[in-house]
């Protein structure tokens, strides 16, 4: 089961900046993942569209330049990183989840794996693209993928989870964590996708995912969830 640092390692650092990456790299993470925001001209990481909650400005993303952007403390004195940085930092030593959160980023962000891509073969196979918003996943299920995937990330409220990831060849389903069960994992393995469940913190929940033979977790606590999955396999009780 491979084990995901949630907006890098968002337990312990300022989610999704250099530093929650480097901790999340630092721990062991297999994949990490990262919001990304087209904004001032560039590809932002940050999750939200204001940045009140996770930076000292106040006010919408789209508002400000980018040199105000990146005079923002996002945390512990660390700046809104750009994608490029997030991938110069991480150098395809894990994998990278780019979840993209607006549609102005769709084509940015191809361009940017696309050049990645070329100029750095080990990132083949290790760049996952997904999103909440069904055009951007409909959009991405439509293009040439030569060297990323395509995960499906959904809330309560998809009809057909299982269906709509086969119907745009998606490597992977993304449920949250409350809808997943061996019922759901049986059907998405069964249609060939890999089950990755977010988000997953409590030591008891991320027992029950390897229980349930899923394939990934999002975690705000990779190194935790590392040491978990390491006393799972040893045949160990789950830290309390």
């Amino acid at each position: 089961m491979w084990i995901i640092g949630h907006r890098g390692s968002a337990g312990t650092h300022p989610e999704n900046t250099l530093a929650s990456v480097g901790a999340a790299l630092a721990a062991g993470a297999d994949w990490i993942e990262v919001d990304v925001y087209a904004a001032a001209g560039e590809l932002l990481v940050i999750h939200d569209d204001t940045l009140d909650r996770t930076t000292d400005g106040r006010g919408a993303l789209t508002d400000k330049s980018l040199e105000a952007l990146r005079a923002l403390d996002a945390g512990g004195g660390e700046r809104i990183p750009l994608l490029a940085e997030v991938m110069d930092l991480i150098d395809a030593r894990a994998g990278l989840n780019i979840e993209i959160k607006n549609a102005l980023a769709l084509d940015p962000v191809l361009a940017l794996v696309a050049a990645r891509l070329a100029s750095r073969p080990a990132w083949h196979g290790r760049v996952l693209l997904s999103s909440f918003m069904p055009d951007v996943t409909a959009a991405l299920g439509a293009r040439a993928r030569d060297g990323w995937l395509l995960g499906v990330l959904y809330l309560d409220d998809a009809r057909d989870p299982v269906a709509i990831a086969a119907g745009v060849q998606a490597y992977s389903l993304h449920p949250p964590l409350r809808q997943v069960d061996a019922t759901l994992v049986g059907a998405a393995h069964a249609a060939g996708l890999r089950v990755f469940a977010y988000t997953v913190n409590e030591p008891a929940a991320v027992e029950r995912c390897l229980a349930l033979g899923i394939d990934g977790i999002y975690t705000d606590h990779p190194g935790r969830a590392i040491a978990i999955r390491a006393a799972y396999a040893n045949g160990s009780a789950v830290a309390e």
